[in-house]
C-alpha cells in the first residue's frame, strides 16, 4: 500500500526501476544467450522487442522520473499562514466545486481500485497463447509503468498544481503542509490504474483478436480508472481536470507502448525473446 502512494508523489518511481531491474535479475538464463536462426516464423507473438526500442523507452521513463524526484526536492511546502492567502475564487468553473470535497473513505477506496489494478497484467498469464511469452509481457508492462510513473512525476512537480482539500477551511492544517499537498496535476493513481487496465486490454486483444471477451474487457479497462478518478474529486485530493488529465495520460501509455512493439510481416528482424528462464535472439528472414 505505502509503495503505490508513494509512487503518485515521487518517490515511488524508484521502485518501479527496481521492479524492472527483478525482471530481469529473476530470468536466470540456463545459457547467457541464446541465438536461434528461425526461417519463416511468422505471426506466432503480436510483439517484438528491439535493443534500441527497449533502451528508449526505459530512457524516457527514468529520465523523466528523475527529472521529477529532482524538481520535487526543489518544493517549498505551504505555511500555515500562507493558506489564508489562497483564492478558490480563481479556480475555473469546472473544478471549483471540487474544494468542499474531503473523504477518507474515497481516499482509502481510491487506493484499493490502484492496487487491484496491478491484477490486470497478471491475469493475463492466465492465456496459454500469453503464457508462453512471460518475459515479453513482463518487458512490456514494466516500460509502461516507468513511463507514465516518469511522466506523472515529472508533471506533478513541473506543475505544483494545489490540491483541492487544501482551500478547504475544515480540514487541519497540518495536513496541508506537506509537498503533496502541491501535487495535485494530474492524478498518479487514475493515470497508473489507466496504464494498467489499457495495457491488459491492448495486450489481450492483440493475442485474441477474435474473442468475444474484448467488449467485456475493455469495459473494464474503461470502467476502472473512471472509478478511481471518481474517488480521488470526492475524496478532495484532485479536481476533475487533474483526473481526466491522468485517465488521458495513462490509457495512452498502456495503449501505445504495446502498439510500438507490434510485430510487422515486412523485412528481416533481428529480435530479443525472453522466456521463463533464457533469453533468445531470432533472426526471422521473410
Amino acid at each position: 500500500m505505502v509503495l503505490m502512494n508513494d509512487l503518485m508523489v515521487g518517490s515511488g518511481f524508484l521502485e518501479v526501476c527496481r521492479m524492472m531491474a527483478g525482471v530481469f535479475c529473476r530470468m536466470k538464463p540456463a545459457v547467457p544467450l541464446m541465438c536461434v536462426l528461425s526461417i519463416g516464423l511468422t505471426a506466432q507473438s503480436p510483439y517484438r522487442l528491439n535493443l534500441n526500442k527497449e533502451l528508449t523507452l526505459t530512457g524516457v521513463g527514468i529520465s523523466t522520473g528523475l527529472t521529477g524526484l529532482y524538481l520535487r526536492s526543489t518544493v517549498q511546502p505551504y505555511r500555515v499562514d500562507a493558506l489564508t492567502s489562497l483564492d478558490p475564487g480563481k479556480i475555473n468553473d469546472l473544478d471549483r466545486g471540487a474544494v468542499h470535497n474531503y473523504s477518507g473513505k474515497a481516499d482509502r477506496a481510491s487506493d484499493i481500485l490502484l492496487h487491484g489494478s496491478l491484477a490486470a497484467p497478471a491475469l493475463l498469464l492466465a492465456g496459454r497463447k500469453i503464457r508462453s511469452e512471460p518475459g515479453t509481457i513482463a518487458v512490456l508492462w514494466v516500460e509502461t509503468a516507468l513511463v507514465v510513473s516518469g511522466i506523472t512525476t515529472l508533471t506533478k512537480f513541473a506543475v505544483r498544481r494545489t490540491r483541492p482539500f487544501v482551500y478547504n477551511p475544515s480540514v487541519p492544517a497540518d495536513a496541508k503542509t506537506g509537498i503533496d499537498a502541491k501535487a495535485s496535476f494530474f492524478s498518479g493513481h487514475t493515470s497508473f490504474t489507466a496504464a494498467n487496465t489499457f495495457f491488459a486490454a491492448r495486450v489481450f486483444s492483440d493475442y485474441y483478436p477474435h474473442s468475444k471477451w474484448k467488449p467485456v474487457v475493455w469495459g473494464l479497462a474503461a470502467i476502472f480508472p473512471a472509478a478511481t478518478g471518481y474517488l480521488r474529486v470526492k475524496g478532495g485530493k484532485h479536481f476533475p481536470t487533474d483526473v481526466i488529465t491522468g485517465y488521458a495520460v495513462g490509457a495512452l501509455t498502456g495503449f501505445v507502448v504495446p502498439e510500438l512493439h507490434k510485430a510487422h510481416r515486412a523485412g528481416n528482424t533481428l529480435s530479443l525473446v525472453p522466456g521463463w528462464n533464457s533469453i533468445g535472439l531470432i533472426w526471422e528472414i521473410r
